[in-house]
């Protein structure tokens, strides 16, 4: 195998399978040209090397390249002009073996995304993210750009620590945050660095996100389901159980919206000193509260049980891939090993960026001014529905960028509903859909809608929600 390389790129060309043959080495080069033409990697028009170029980087003699571009432009595979060197010429086309099957077409995107789990992202921070990243990039060490500590940049977690303690209640420092991809990824690396020293079943939410439960079995646990009230988990039912780790949303449950009650926070965190367990906090949208006092994170009342896990996907955006764990100090390097094995470190890139946008404060005031933001549009969410649709109560509003609409007797299935949505142009997600599938099925659940009202973008949200009151208008 020889490579070379043409004036706009690489180009990998195989000689030695001419060799094998018995060619010689002029015939070789011609027949990897021909073959090149002939499968299309070299396009007609592609201006090819000089005949010394080409030479010096296969190691032959520059008389044998030019001998197989005379060969070639005699054959008419290739045109040579003086002042314009050699380019591959256009030919007939040539029959060429059947393509694979088209993939089946996309789903046509839907008119109305109201699909919870998304902030609005025309409101991403482009100026302070830009302004951050150009501070953040002229002031990094070096040794930011390459291989690092698979925890992530120390100037994000010392930010983080900061951060996270003044407006979150979290108890931790840097060398026992981690950073991650993202939530999903967090959830993943302390499920397996706990299966491998023994974990068996994980305690979920009666409702929650399915694809994070197919996390945790992919990790090697089963779960079993905790109820749920208006009061949050009923973890008193973990005593119950042979879990080792609980995994809860005790500021703002999804999908309900409910918060963890006091008493059930407490019955947590003596579960796990008395049977040596771990509670895994889902600080999913920690920083959007609107009628109350912030919950403070459970992680505060016994660091040393609770795993805190964060994320930039509600307050910023999804597709930067950043997340954090406050880890116990008995889990940090099981699950730093778990980080070495999945990926080494997250980017580090971003995680600069977002350190200095935290440290100067643009990244608290984009907080408030989304927080008013998403304060708006729930009320206007309300009042809508309010006036078209009184029947349908709306719960889990007071903090979050999701709600759930519960339908009255007598109102479609859910199924129906979906089908309904579907013809108007929505996207949401049902209360069924998020069932934990260890708690089974529950046919006395009433239709229920989880709608998120962050998602749409400004100039979208009206039409969104005048088409959501269609749906559920009685």
């Amino acid at each position: 195998m020889e490579s070379w390389a043409t004036f706009g790129g690489d180009l990998h060309l195989d000689l030695s399978s001419g060799r094998a043959r018995g060619l010689g080495l002029r015939a070789a080069l011609e027949d990897a040209l021909r073959s090149a033409v002939r499968d299309g990697r070299l396009s007609a028009g592609t201006r090819l090397p000089s005949s010394r170029a080409l030479a010096a980087d296969l190691g032959i003699a520059r008389n044998t390249v030019a001998e197989a571009y005379t060969q070639l432009t005699a054959e008419g595979w290739l045109t040579s002009r003086q002042g314009s060197g050699t380019v591959v010429a256009e030919r007939e086309p040539q029959s060429r073996p059947a393509a694979p099957p088209p993939l089946p077409p996309r789903p046509a995107e839907p008119r109305h995304n109201l699909m919870p789990g998304s902030p609005d992202l025309s409101h991403f921070p482009r100026g302070a993210w830009l302004a951050a990243a150009r501070r953040a990039f002229a002031t990094a060490p070096h040794a930011a750009f390459g291989y690092g500590d698979p925890r992530g940049r120390i100037e994000l977690r010392r930010a983080l620590a900061d951060y996270l303690a003044r407006v979150r209640g979290v108890r931790t420092d840097p060398e026992r945050l981690l950073i991650c991809s993202g939530y999903t990824q967090g959830l993943g690396l302390v499920c397996a660095a706990m299966h491998r020293r023994g974990l068996r079943t994980v305690a979920v939410e009666e409702y929650g996100l399915p694809p994070q439960q197919a996390v945790i079995a992919a990790a090697g646990p089963s779960t079993v389901a905790l109820a749920l009230d208006d009061h949050g988990a009923r973890t008193e039912q973990l005593l119950r159980t042979d879990a080792g780790l609980a995994v809860l949303t005790p500021a703002h449950q999804f999908p309900s919206g409910v918060p963890l009650r006091a008493a059930r926070r407490a019955a947590a965190i003596a579960w796990a000193r008395a049977t040596d367990g771990v509670v895994l906090e889902d600080d999913y949208d920690g920083e959007f509260r609107y009628d109350r006092q912030a919950v403070g994170a459970l992680q505060s009342l016994d660091p040393e049980r609770v795993v805190y896990a964060g994320t930039a996907s509600k307050s910023l955006a999804p597709g930067l891939r950043l997340g954090w764990l406050a880890l116990p100090t008995a889990l940090v390097e099981p699950v730093l090993e778990q980080k070495r094995l999945a990926d080494g470190q997250s980017g580090s890139l971003d995680q600069l960026t977002l350190a200095e946008l935290i440290t100067s404060g643009d990244y608290d005031r984009h907080i408030r001014r989304s927080r008013l933001r998403y304060r708006r549009r729930r009320d206007q969410l309300v009042a809508a529905l309010a006036r078209v649709a009184p029947e349908v109560t709306v719960t889990g509003i007071n903090a979050g960028l999701h709600a759930v609409l519960r339908l009255p007797a007598g109102a479609p299935d859910e199924e129906e509903l979906l089908r309904q949505a579907r013809w108007l142009g929505i996207s949401l997600n049902t209360l069924s859909w998020c069932r934990a599938a260890a708690a089974g099925p529950d046919p006395d659940a009433p239709s229920a809608l989880v709608i998120g009202f962050g998602t749409p973008p400004d100039h979208a949200w009206p039409a969104a929600l005048d088409a959501l009151c269609t749906l559920v208008r009685p």
